[in-house]
């Protein structure tokens, strides 16, 4: 008998004995690892283009043909617009059912640098639009994908595309089961950026990372503000037009944004208040943003200090994740969302380490009648849902397809070991430790699966190219 009662939400006393390892490990009787490598295409798939124009359903129809235009760029950038047609794919793939929070686009541009509160950089997942509760395999094998594809549009042979691919998923393997046997508290915060490089063995790509630790150290508020913005009337400064990425905004528009802060500042940490306090509005623009983001409200407002130093904050609208239904269908909870920027928010809370000390959510009101009444899934009566952060917050990234050989190798390894920690603090990592295990098996079948579905995203590139050409689908090019 315990001498203390058992408390919810902590782990029972007794429970030490049991082995989530062994369970992880029972699991490869269900869905052998091999099995990973299966990619099933289920009935009724719409064709590239159709897919497309559904995912544009709701998004300002001005800035779709600039959407169109980035994802016909290349077959990889055709995989950064289509989460959702992924997901519908990957439900015909095997699941274990072990879930976690996932990016649930997590292809291998969206990590990168960012500075936490001490102005320090730090390197992780930074992209949160999909974000929920879900099967992990399918964050790996979108990783993967992304590296066979990033590796054919720099030129690399097969061999090293497939190779790329299966050093993310060996990463993702071998840091799990280092993370499963760590004490908790140390497993947390496990892998410092300090030491990433070291433990993902990727000595070849230092040159890059500290040439683009070089240029984030500058991407700041202050240098966006320098060439956006110019002297107003009233000695303030005011956001200046640069068609078609940046627009200034009637006034309608800008005050509904505004308005909106207010809700904003409810959803931030108390002790962030006083910051918050120190700085005035100023002005508001629309900026275009992303490949997948393209055609979503999104705004930047200008904050400036008693000095005149800004501080930028994005305004970004949050939709309902595009996994959702297919999360639904293999399987997994999907509870109701009250609010869309609220869960964007507490996704990247809970897999990140080290996040924007300014991150937050809120409501715009009357926004769509101002910005000519275009609708979308996240406009309700009640207004319409935005995720707020910091806009270039010391921001920088590395392309994956301008890596050599070498550094893609890397890194894959790198990448894939930021997002194992990610999952690991929302899925007991001795779970997944024991059914990944010890050999390359699931890593030789997640690199299978990424090659097969890197030749299946170049047919439907190929697919939207040629409905661009022939004028079916309209595209801006270049933007």
């Amino acid at each position: 008998m315990p001498r203390v009662p058992y408390v919810p939400g902590f782990a029972k006393a007794d429970a030490q004995g049991s082995s989530p390892k062994a369970a992880g490990r029972a699991l490869r009787e269900h869905v052998p690892r091999a099995e990973q490598a299966a990619l099933t295409i289920a009935a009724g798939r719409p064709d590239a283009v159709a897919a497309v124009e559904q995912s544009n359903a709701g998004r300002l129809p001005d800035l779709t043909p600039i959407r169109v235009g980035r994802m016909a760029a290349s077959p990889f950038a055709f995989l950064r617009g289509s989460a959702g047609l992924m997901a519908y794919d990957l439900t015909g793939s095997p699941v274990t059912g072990i879930g976690a929070q996932i990016c649930g686009d997590a292809h291998a541009a969206n990590f990168g640098l960012y500075g936490d509160a001490r102005g320090q950089l730090v390197i992780d997942l930074n992209d949160f639009d999909e974000t929920l509760y879900g099967p992990w395999e399918w964050d790996v094998k979108r990783l993967a994908t992304s590296m066979a594809l990033a590796g054919r549009e720099a030129g690399a042979g097969e061999d090293a595309c497939r190779k790329a691919a299966q050093d993310a998923a060996g990463a993702y393997r071998r840091t799990m089961r280092l993370l499963a046997k760590l004490p908790v508290t140390e497993a947390w915060n496990a892998i410092a950026d300090e030491a990433l490089v070291s433990h993902a063995d990727a000595k070849d790509l230092v040159g890059t990372l500290e040439r683009v630790a070089d240029k984030a150290r500058k991407n700041t508020s202050a240098r966006f503000a320098a060439k956006a913005t110019e002297e107003a009337p009233d000695g303030g400064r005011r956001f200046v037009d640069a068609q078609p990425v940046l627009r200034r905004v009637p006034d309608a528009e800008a005050a509904a944004v505004v308005a909106s802060l207010a809700g904003y500042l409810e959803t931030l940490p108390e002790d962030r208040l006083p910051l918050m306090a120190r700085h005035a509005v100023h002005d508001v623009a629309f900026r275009v943003v992303g490949t997948g983001s393209v055609g979503l409200r999104s705004y930047v407002v200008l904050l400036l200090d008693h000095r005149g130093e800004p501080l930028v904050l994005q305004v970004k609208e949050a939709r309902a994740s595009v996994l959702v239904p297919f999360v639904a269908k293999v399987g997994f909870p999907v509870p109701p969302v009250a609010h869309e920027g609220r869960r964007v928010v507490l996704g990247q809370r809970r897999m990140q380490v080290v996040s924007d000390i300014l991150l937050g959510w809120t409501t715009v009101h009357d926004v769509a009648a101002s910005d000519g009444g275009a609708t979308s899934d996240s406009g309700r009566q009640g207004g319409i849902a935005f995720q707020v952060r910091q806009f270039r917050n010391r921001k920088g990234s590395v392309d994956p397809a301008q890596l050599s050989g070498d550094q893609m190798d890397d890194y894959a390894r790198m990448t894939g070991a930021l997002l194992a920690r990610a999952h690991a603090h929302s899925a007991d990592p001795r779970l997944l430790a024991g059914y990944c295990g010890k050999n390359e098996e699931l890593d030789e079948a997640i690199a299978k699966f990424a090659v097969s579905y890197a030749d299946r995203t170049e047919a439907d590139h190929a697919e939207l190219a040629t409905a661009v050409k022939n004028g079916r689908i309209p595209a801006e090019t270049g933007v």
